[in-house]
Order: C-alpha cells, then sequence, then structure tokens
C-alpha cells in the first residue's frame, strides 16, 4: 500500500466553517471531518497532481495564463480562492524511501531516458542500437576485508573467506568466515575488522568519485582518437555518448553503471547523431575502455591527516559487456534500462543509512568514531570535512561523501529529464477539459506567482484521503488497461 504522507505541523489545520479539530485527534476524526464537509469532492480534485506524494509541497500565489501573441492577460487565479487556499504539488523526490510516488515518476523517465539512448526515438535515430555500445561497471578498490557472498563457475555459493588456519589482524580479530551468506543478509559489506578497514580513504574516494570518472571520460577520448588517426580517421568524427547511474554497494561505497555508445559526428551538423567510421568498432570501444580504466586516477589535495593525499582510482574489477540492441542478443535494451533506472531511485538505503542533510545539532545522531561501520564512515566525512578546503565532505556526509549526481548523460546520448517531464506536463494539460483544445495549448503561456507555503500534509487525515484517492484511481487505470487489451485481443481473434 502506499505510504501515507508527512504532515506539515506548523500550520494549524482548519476546515473552512468549521471548529479546529484540537491535537489530540486522531487520524480517523481528522479525516472524517474532513470527508463531512461539503467542497470535499472539490478538496480530492483539487489535491489530485499530488495526491500519492508522502510530502507535497504546498504553494500560495497567483496563477496568470497570457497570450503568447499579444501579450494579454487571459485569467487569473487567486489560491486564496482555492481549497486550502494553496496549490499541492509533488516534492519530486528520487528516494524511493522519501517518497514512493515520486520515486515512481522519476524512474519511469530515467528508464526512458536511458533506453531512447539505446533504441531510439523522442529525437534521437533509431540507428543508434546498431552502434557500438557497452554495459560498463566500474568499481571501487578494497578499503579492507568485508563479509561477501561469492559463487563458483557453476553458480554455487561458497563460503565467505574459508581459512584453515587463523588469520590474526593487528588487533586480535580473526578474519576468517567459513559462512555462506544469504543474498539479503545484514553482515554482507560490513568489514571483518572495524578498525583495520580505513574508512578515510573511502569516503575521501566517493568525494572524488565523480572527478575520476570525467578523468576517465577524457583517457577513453584520447585513446580512440589515437585509434582513429592510426587508421586515417580525422578524430573529429568520432565522439562518445554515455548514460551513467551511480549505486551504492552495501560496504558503503559507489559504483558506476555506465552505457557507452560510439557514434559518428556530422562536420556540418554537430548535433546529428551518426553512426561512426565503419573502420571503428565494438573491439575498439572495449580496448579503449580497458585503457581508460588502468590509466585514470589522481591524488587528493594534502589534508591534516594525510599530507601525502590519497590515491584515487579505480578497483581492479571492471565489468564490460558489449551490447547488441538490433538482434537477438540476451541483453534487452528493456533489460538494460530497467536495471539502471531501479537504481537511479536508490540511495544510502542499501547501508542502512538514511539521513537527511546532517548538521552540528544533528551530526552526533549518526557519527561514532568507535561505532557501526556506517556510523565511521559518516564521523570519517564529518571529521576530514573540517580543515578549510575540505567542507564539502560535511555537506555530503549524509551521503557518505559523494556529492555527485545519481544519474547523469553525456549531452547527445539522448532526451533530458526537462523534456520528458514537459511532455507529461502537456499530455495531462490535454486530458482536462478546459484544455482540450490544442490550439489554446500552442497560443497560451501559464505563469505561476507562487511563493512557498509549507510542505507536508496538513493532517494524517488529509494524507490518508489523498493516498486512498491515488490508490483508487491507479487501480481503476489498471483495470481500464486490462479491459483494453481484453478487447484488443478478441477483436483480433
Amino acid at each position: 500500500m502506499q505510504r501515507q504522507g508527512a504532515v506539515d505541523t506548523r500550520t494549524p489545520f482548519t476546515v473552512p466553517g468549521s471548529t479546529r479539530l484540537p491535537k489530540s485527534a486522531t487520524r480517523a476524526e481528522h479525516a472524517f471531518q474532513r470527508a463531512s464537509e461539503p467542497e470535499y469532492d472539490a478538496w480530492i480534485s483539487h489535491v489530485r497532481p499530488a495526491a500519492a506524494c508522502s510530502h507535497p509541497v504546498r504553494l500560495a500565489g497567483e496563477v496568470a495564463t497570457f497570450d503568447t501573441r499579444t501579450g494579454a492577460l487571459l485569467s487569473s487565479v487567486q489560491t486564496a480562492d482555492l481549497p486550502d487556499g494553496e496549490i499541492y504539488k509533488p516534492c519530486g523526490n528520487r528516494r524511493t524511501e522519501v517518497c514512493p510516488s515520486c520515486a515512481e515518476t522519476y524512474r519511469g523517465d530515467a528508464y526512458q531516458l536511458i533506453r531512447t539512448g539505446l533504441v531510439g526515438g523522442r529525437g534521437v535515430p533509431e540507428s543508434v542500437n546498431r552502434h557500438p555500445a557497452v554495459f560498463l561497471t566500474l568499481t571501487a578498490p578494497s578499503f579492507g576485508l568485508v563479509h561477501t557472498r561469492r559463487t563458483g563457475k557453476d553458480n554455487r555459493a561458497l563460503r565467505c573467506r574459508p581459512r584453515r588456519i587463523p588469520e590474526l589482524c593487528p588487533h586480535g580479530v580473526d578474519l576468517r568466515c567459513d559462512r555462506i551468506h544469504d543474498a539479503d543478509e545484514r553482515a554482507l559489506g560490513l568489514p571483518l575488522c572495524l578498525d583495520c578497514y580505513d574508512h578515510d580513504h573511502q569516503v575521501v574516494w566517493n568525494h572524488h568519485a565523480s572527478e575520476l570518472w570525467r578523468r576517465t571520460t577524457i583517457a577513453l577520448n584520447r585513446e580512440l582518437r589515437r585509434i582513429a588517426r592510426s587508421r586515417g580517421i580525422s578524430p573529429r568524427l568520432i565522439r562518445l555518448a554515455y548514460g551513467k547511474v551511480a549505486e551504492f554497494q552495501r560496504r558503503g561505497v559507489v559504483h558506476f553503471h555506465v552505457i557507452v555508445r560510439l557514434d559518428g559526428v556530422d562536420p556540418l551538423d554537430k548535433d546529428a547523431i551518426l553512426p561512426p567510421p565503419a573502420e571503428l568498432g565494438l573491439t575498439d570501444l572495449a580496448g579503449g575502455i580497458a585503457h581508460a580504466h588502468h590509466v585514470a586516477g589522481l591524488f587528493t589535495e594534502p589534508h591534516p591527516a594525510n599530507p601525502n593525499g590519497w590515491p584515487i582510482a579505480w578497483g581492479e574489477q571492471v565489468d564490460a559487456r558489449p551490447l547488441r540492441l538490433d538482434g537477438g542478443d540476451a541483453i534487452t535494451d528493456g533489460m538494460v534500462a530497467g536495471y539502471l533506472a531501479k537504481y537511479a531511485t536508490k540511495s544510502t538505503e542499501t547501508t542502512g543509512h538514511l539521513s537527511r542533510r546532517l548538521t552540528t545539532d544533528t551530526i552526533d545522531l549518526h557519527a561514532d568514531p568507535a561505532g557501526t561501520h556506517v556510523e565511521r564512515l559518516v564521523d570519517a566525512c564529518w571529521t576530514l570535512g573540517g580543515p578549510r578546503g575540505w567542507g564539502l565532505l560535511r555537506r555530503w556526509a549524509h551521503m557518505l561523501g559523494f556529492g555527485g549526481h545519481f544519474l547523469t548523460k553525456s549531452r547527445r546520448y539522448s532526451v533530458t529529464f526537462r523534456v520528458l517531464r514537459e511532455r507529461r506536463i502537456i499530455w495531462a494539460r490535454t486530458q482536462a477539459a478546459e484544455l482540450a483544445d490544442e490550439h489554446q495549448l500552442e497560443t497560451t503561456l501559464v505563469v505561476g506567482l507562487l511563493q512557498y507555503a509549507g510542505s507536508g500534509w496538513r493532517t494524517t487525515g488529509d494524507a490518508m484521503l489523498a493516498n486512498t484517492a491515488a490508490a483508487q484511481a491507479r487501480e481503476y487505470a489498471r483495470i481500464a488497461r486490462e479491459e483494453i487489451a481484453h478487447e484488443d485481443a478478441a477483436t483480433s481473434a
């Protein structure tokens, strides 16, 4: 069931024409009062755009509609005249743990963005499915021994870290583990010895992971251009395109899943997406990736805790799988896009850490230099972020040092989130009776002169009613889709 939303306790709840319920009122009492009001149908219709959101944003002000040809004001609506005197807008958070509904919308957009770069559409030519492409996974190096789930060549589960004789670390901890861990076991990713584990290096690596990827793309471009020149091809006729998703491993370090595609360039139209020269193929792209993985790296600036700086490089493991999406390959565009889109809505949840941005007032709730693995990572961010020039580590302590975006792409890989959202807005407006006229959509401009009024539902009763209405709407839509599919099948038969 959809999770009910958060409540903004700063704004007292008063239904027009009724007495305010006391703070001790139950959710059912708040819901009953709201549902008993004559304007309930208008209210539920008003909040429908954000009905499934766990923590909607409330806006107050004016919404004006202008004629784009003449600049004349066609209409103006004051939010004070609307139910609750505010407009409800979905929070738009991409994290499933924060808002499942908005995260599902983000996941759908991410899926379309990634898949478009694989098979075309939405302005991207369908010929991209024949371009050389690689599904690449880049991981961090080891910062210490952790519990892991190993499998053999026959996919049979193996013991974590078997040893015939005891192997003690400097802290006296036996570094053996004879267990066969389950896939969802909480011990996975935890260090065998917390004191041996290099938490400082890991959070610094997280913090510089985006820069490491940037240098990797530079090295890959240089290698491909070198190969092109060796074959008499102008380097200006090739270009890399990629879509990248970051994912947290259970040990609390990010790794990247990337679709890397090789394109050609039209000298007369830089925005055109063409097949690369025939002399360059999948083998060259895979070779360039292996070279870039090996040579890319950097050293951080000196830090009082480490005057020599930390080395930032990829781990030894690199998984590069060729993609051939124009035939009967086992890896389909839907599989790849769905896989990446799923992780685009995750964050540090896999490590058990769910906090928001930390402050001096909240850091002690999540950081402990002698605590759990995650608590030590958060403490390392906060401690190392104290000196001048390292303050961003504190800013991103709740993300274990990683401050990059979870989904990024090159400019010409695919469409943008903005394009997808604008198309969804246009589609939603065309469904409304007052905006059904397509000509009107093309000649009017809606401007919101709004300001922030609060966050969250006014009461838990409102959250329950809105979420229930959204769930019913989803169920009606599902039934309608099934009936249409059944009718189509019956007609074709």
